[in-house]
């Protein structure tokens, strides 16, 4: 795996690993990821067009993938656009690393680390979509500043995305999708999109659905599917 570049007073929060990996996933783990893996540049920016065999015509981004069903979604029904997914639990790694093998995708790479170091790496203007979905909420008041969405990374997004590229937010949780409004509107740098309600409550065609939006609708939660554009 790609080492992560120190961050000075960056600490990260959450599960790198679960239940043991079957034995095909640890296969794949040994031999597919290392393939698909993004190292990053000892000093300078990387270049993630150039990631890929065939220099794509976009670069999306996906923050924390899961089980990585959204990625292998968008990334199958859009070869023209290069999609890297990041991910540090090892088991939702195997799940995407599956389908990637399973349908034969030559369009994704992976990030087996702290997003923030890679998002440190890339250069101005280089991102055509961003998304982020159903991150941990971390509901507990205490834990605010583990939330992905803080101004200092909104800032970074901001300098990464190209003008009229979108970011993509979902989650079920009340108190951080009241977060993500009250961050992202007051930002200068994006615009919400959203004109009715159905603009927020319907999931697009075009936005592939994740395990994790099945799971809130079964307990009765109603997700929400907030869509940004960058300035």
């Amino acid at each position: 795996m790609p080492e992560a570049r120190d961050s000075e007073n960056r600490r990260f929060y959450g599960r790198r690993k679960g239940r043991p990996l079957r034995k095909g996933q640890q296969h794949l783990i040994e031999t597919l990821l290392p393939r698909l893996a993004v190292d990053l540049p000892g000093s300078g920016k990387l270049d993630p067009r150039a990631l890929f065999p065939h220099k794509p015509d976009q670069v999306w981004l996906e923050i924390g993938f899961g089980g990585g069903e959204h990625l292998a979604e968008q990334a199958r029904a859009h070869p023209e656009a290069g999609l890297i997914g990041c991910e540090v639990f090892l088991n939702g790694i195997a799940t995407l690393l599956s389908q990637v093998s399973s349908l034969g995708l030559s369009n994704v790479r992976v990030y087996p680390e702290d997003a923030r170091d890679l998002l440190d790496a890339l250069p101005d203007a280089s991102l055509d979509r961003v998304f982020l979905l159903f991150p941990d909420p971390w509901p507990k008041r205490r834990h605010a500043d583990r939330r992905f969405i803080q101004p200092a990374n909104l800032d970074q997004l901001a300098r990464l995305m190209k003008p009229g590229a979108e970011f993509r937010v979902a989650s079920d949780d009340p108190i951080y999708i009241g977060w993500v409004l009250a961050h992202l509107i007051r930002h200068p740098a994006f615009r919400w999109t959203a004109r009715t309600p159905g603009d927020w409550r319907a999931r697009p065609a075009d936005w592939p659905g994740t395990r994790y939006e099945s799971k809130a609708l079964r307990e009765g939660r109603r997700p929400v599917f907030l869509r940004f554009t960058r300035r």
